[in-house]
């Protein structure tokens, strides 16, 4: 039994998974799960209204509810009605397992308050406002 000592380094992910090698046996040993992404609450970015940086509120963007009275959703539910069954195809072939996350910007500047979107990339887990990650110091111990 010997003791394995790392710091913060990743040698081989695998499905959001770290491990590390071991300088002995070379064997890759379960150090923990990648972390999520993490954005700060404000951020000072462009304000297109205000022409200068300036202070935004970051919240995540969400679909809102979709409207009855759509003009679409008019006409497929007139068509559903009645006898006959599903008349439209229903997708099942799903290929993206992530959305893309959307960021909401809001000036906080009081006679603005303007609102932009910011795409930002795919991601399993997002975190608005967590703690701000740190190198860590491993230990393991290695059976072998």
């Amino acid at each position: 039994m010997k003791l394995v000592l790392a710091v913060g380094k990743c040698l081989l992910v695998y499905k959001s998974t770290v491990y590390l090698s071991c300088t002995t046996c070379h064997q890759f040993i379960l150090v923990c799960s990648v972390l999520q992404v993490n954005v700060p609450k404000t951020r000072r970015t462009y304000c297109k209204k205000c022409k200068k940086h300036q202070p935004h509120k970051v919240t995540q963007y969400k679909k809102g509810k979709d409207s009855l009275y759509a003009q679409g959703k008019r006409r497929y539910d007139r068509k559903q009605s009645g006898y006959g069954g599903q008349t439209k195809p229903i997708f099942r072939k799903k290929a993206k397992t992530t959305k893309k996350i959307v960021l909401r910007l809001e000036c906080v500047e009081p006679n603005c308050r303007s609102k932009r979107m910011l795409a930002i990339k795919r991601c399993k887990h997002f975190e608005l406002g967590g703690d701000k990650k740190r190198k860590v110091l491993f230990l393991f111990i290695c059976r072998n």
